[in-house]
């Protein structure tokens, strides 16, 4: 068992799940997923395999036919996923923050209706804020609902949805301004649609057209892509929690848990890149001796496992505070920021281990380089982060003066 990032404190349920997932990872994903992310090819075979180990309802209630289990036991599993390819953990992620929204705030329909088939990995979820010119600010949000009797009618493009072909389910947070006199707070005048579809491309429901995949440089094999709503008409009933306005306040808490997911993700890559650079630093030989008695070689795996620990360590922490009940936004702001920086680091380091064969596309490193760079941006870039560490900061240290 490697010696990295233990987690204390499991239980013997946790630490059965996590055993699990760990081999599936090693015979079913690490020896497959350098070829198929080569052609960008969807993992079909994986992701089955996930389903008939119960990974899409594994922090679904058991009343609803998941597994009931905690945001630390999904952060691990996710750490051990990405371990192996981190575009698999990114095809579970938008699913479980979707479930994680209609679990916290939709209404006892929405919940009956979606979960169980949700935790049977037969519907599958994404979610939607960002837009073609929003970047990080969700308030500029300008893709619109308007109210038509009992329905809603959606126009507008938005951009950079993991699994927007594959999903049947899709949260998409546009702006309603039913109910909300001019001059309302942007972020109190949005409300997020669950919006069912038939997984693929081209139209999938009337008004609804999701083009294409983004050719990217990395994070191959899940579906990347933008959706169109033109004139695209939803039931009422289909308003997450059935209240307009609440939008904003609901995807932010499910981005909570996606930048725990994120850090998890960090984690695990690093992980695997500390694997790959201190076992090819053991059989690279220069100057009489393997490439791990050189003392710069030493000092670089040093760091680079430092750097493992510490990460995983935040991402623990963060996870648990969740777990908890409290809010958990400056930890997950932390170990999202440190993690995906650590990893892009720990990455670079076992790069440059592998010399020239690094650039080899023979080598995993390869792919591993191409793929943290993702981790950077996903669910709000660094400077977002430190925007949100600071603001919580000051909230905790206020000046009595």
């Amino acid at each position: 068992m490697a010696r990295l990032a233990q987690t204390a404190g499991l239980t013997d349920v946790q630490q059965e799940i996590l055993s699990t997932v760990r081999d599936f990872v090693d015979k079913e994903i690490i020896p497959v997923a350098t070829e198929l992310e080569h052609r960008d090819e969807y993992p079909q075979q994986i992701v089955d395999g996930l389903k008939e180990l119960g990974l899409f309802g594994l922090m679904i209630p058991e009343e609803y036919g998941g597994l009931g289990e905690s945001l630390l036991t999904y952060a691990l599993c996710v750490e051990e996923i990405a371990r192996g390819w981190m575009s698999v953990s990114g095809i579970i992620n938008t699913h479980f923050i979707v479930a994680y929204m209609l679990k916290q705030h939709g209404t006892q329909e929405q919940k009956d209706h979606f979960l169980p088939r949700m935790a049977a990995g037969d519907i599958r979820g994404a979610f939607s804020m960002s837009e073609p010119g929003l970047g990080s600010d969700v308030s500029a949000i300008t893709s619109k609902a308007v109210r038509d009797g009992d329905e809603y009618v959606l126009n507008g493009q938005k951009m950079w949805l993991t699994n927007g072909g594959t999903s049947s389910l899709v949260a998409v947070l546009v702006r309603s301004d039913e109910g909300h006199p001019e001059g309302t707070a942007p972020h109190k005048s949005m409300t997020t649609f669950l919006v069912e579809k038939e997984p693929g491309f081209g139209e999938v429901r009337p008004g609804l057209t999701i083009p294409g995949k983004i050719e990217k440089m990395g994070y191959k094999g899940v579906d990347t892509t933008e959706l169109i709503m033109d004139g695209l008409r939803i039931p009422a009933d289909r308003v997450l929690g059935g209240v307009t306005g609440r939008g904003f306040y609901h995807m932010m808490d499910g981005v909570e848990v996606g930048r725990v997911n994120v850090a998890a993700r960090g984690c695990g890559v690093a992980q695997r890149a500390f694997e790959l650079g201190v076992q090819y630093a053991q059989q690279r030989h220069t100057f009489g001796k393997a490439i791990a008695h050189h003392q710069a070689i030493q000092f670089k795996l040093a760091e680079m496992a430092t750097k493992v620990e510490a990460a995983h360590a935040m991402m623990v922490n963060a996870a648990r505070k969740k777990d908890s009940g409290e809010r958990n936004d400056l930890e997950a702001g932390m170990a999202k920021y440190l993690a995906s920086e650590y990893c892009k680091e720990v990455v670079e380091d076992a790069f440059r281990i592998h010399g020239g064969y690094g650039f080899s596309k023979e080598y995993e490193i390869e792919r591993l380089y191409r793929e943290a760079p993702m981790l950077l941006i996903g669910e709000g870039t660094a400077e977002i982060q430190k925007m949100i560490i600071g603001r919580r900061l000051l909230e905790e240290y206020r000046f009595q003066g």
